[in-house]
């Protein structure tokens, strides 16, 4: 098993300013190496539909890969022995981190979907450094760590370290509030569950929206709490108060410093808010079933903001990795029609948006748009066809009654 957790560091002022000089150290090494890319690119690329008939042939160089890279670190260590302060590990992994970001540009991840072109990082945004080596059991100490050329950082352990996890890798993070370390366990004596197949009877099915956050098969819904939108009154002064700042001033730091608590208390807040969903859904022991959402293209329409503020894609991250900690799974379902089918009989029911009333004029079901549209994800999540929905006496076509799902709240 395996599994990560996060501790906030206090640092001695020398330590710090050792952190802030190996990040920007790392940011040079992580600019140099991908201008370094882009160059044999460009020299050596050729359009397959517009190749001319003469043109100059430069000297053909080695191609930059990663293991090219961290053989030419010797010689970079040479002409900047400031280099030498660093831990070989971590910068190798700044090469990696560059050849990750480089070949899923051209080539794309394991499922074929590119990312976009990699951007140089400006001063202050390579904000973290990894130490891919095990920490020996030896080197934590209570509330101390130690990391190689650095030596032993105190860290707050707002939760002990599971027994019998080994330390991994651990990666140094700085944030607007401070400096943090996240630890990444490993556990191989803990077993992997098997999660069961989906059933009528061990699964539940919720749509996610704009006006609720998310509503259940049972109807249950949780409100939106609307984070970043409650706290825009206040960001909107901070950041006005930024623009009115000289540039390179030590009160323009500080407001830089200001609106980035701000935002980051926003960002904190909604992640609170999706963790204690996920845990509530999960601690049903059911599978949960939701829309595979197209989160960027709904991001591009007038609805970009509260898309952004309600953070589906964190939200579906987290409940996916706590499902599979649980034996459980988080399946994502096609969207299409969901809304619109009725949940009884099946008929199309054409609705816009604004129609936020479901009713069948083939069986006479009436009940909320998101409620119809959560059964029908269940049904199609373990490949039940609505058509094929059975009538119920004393409830709505084809549900089936489950435990409450705030019930202790």
């Amino acid at each position: 098993m395996r599994t990560a957790y996060q501790y906030r560091l206090r640092l001695t002022t020398m330590q710090q300013t050792t952190i802030d000089q190996w990040l920007e150290l790392a940011r040079r090494q992580y600019n140099y190496r991908l201008a370094e890319r882009f160059n044999w690119y460009e020299q050596n690329r050729c359009d397959v539909n517009a190749c001319p008939l003469i043109c100059h042939l430069p000297e053909l160089k080695d191609r930059p890969d990663f293991y090219w890279q961290k053989r030419d670190l010797v010689n970079s260590k040479k002409l900047f022995p400031e280099y030498k302060d660093l831990p070989s590990h971590t910068l190798q992994d700044v090469i990696a981190r560059v050849d990750k970001t480089f070949q899923r540009w051209l080539s794309g991840d394991s499922s074929g979907k590119r990312s976009g072109k990699p951007r140089f990082k400006a001063q202050g945004r390579f904000r973290s450094i990894a130490f891919p080596d095990p920490v020996k059991p030896e080197h934590i100490q209570g509330p101390f760590i130690q990391l190689p050329k650095i030596g032993k950082l105190k860290l707050i352990l707002h939760r002990p370290l599971p027994d019998g996890f080994k330390v991994k890798t651990a990666a140094i993070i700085k944030k607007v509030d401070g400096y943090y370390i996240t630890l990444s366990l490993q556990d191989s004596s803990v077993p992997i569950l098997t999660p069961d197949v989906p059933e009528m009877e061990n699964t539940i099915g919720i749509d996610m929206g704009l006006k609720s956050f998310l509503v259940n098969d049972l109807g249950e819904e949780i409100t939106i709490p609307q984070h970043y939108r409650s706290s825009e009154k206040n960001l909107k002064r901070l950041q006005r108060s930024l623009s009115r700042k000289k540039k390179g001033s030590s009160r323009r730091q500080k407001a830089i410093k200001r609106v980035g608590k701000a935002h980051l208390k926003v960002s904190n807040q909604r992640k609170d808010f999706h963790h204690k969903t996920a845990q509530k859904l999960l601690q049903l022991g059911l599978h949960v079933a939701h829309e595979k959402l197209n989160i960027k293209g709904i991001a591009r329409t007038r609805l970009a903001k509260s898309t952004h503020d309600a953070g589906w894609g964190q939200f579906l991250q987290i409940l996916s990795i706590k499902a599979e900690k649980a034996g459980l799974m988080a399946i994502a379902v096609n969207a299409n029609g969901t809304s619109q089918n009725c949940s009884g009989c099946g008929t199309k029911v054409p609705k816009t948006l604004s129609d936020r009333l479901h009713v069948c004029h083939e069986c006479g079901l009436t009940l909320d748009r998101d409620y119809n549209a959560a059964i029908n994800i269940k049904y199609l999540a373990v490949g039940h066809s609505v058509n094929k929905a059975q009538a119920k006496p004393d409830g709505i076509p084809g549900v089936t009654e489950k435990p409450a799902l705030y019930a202790s709240a």
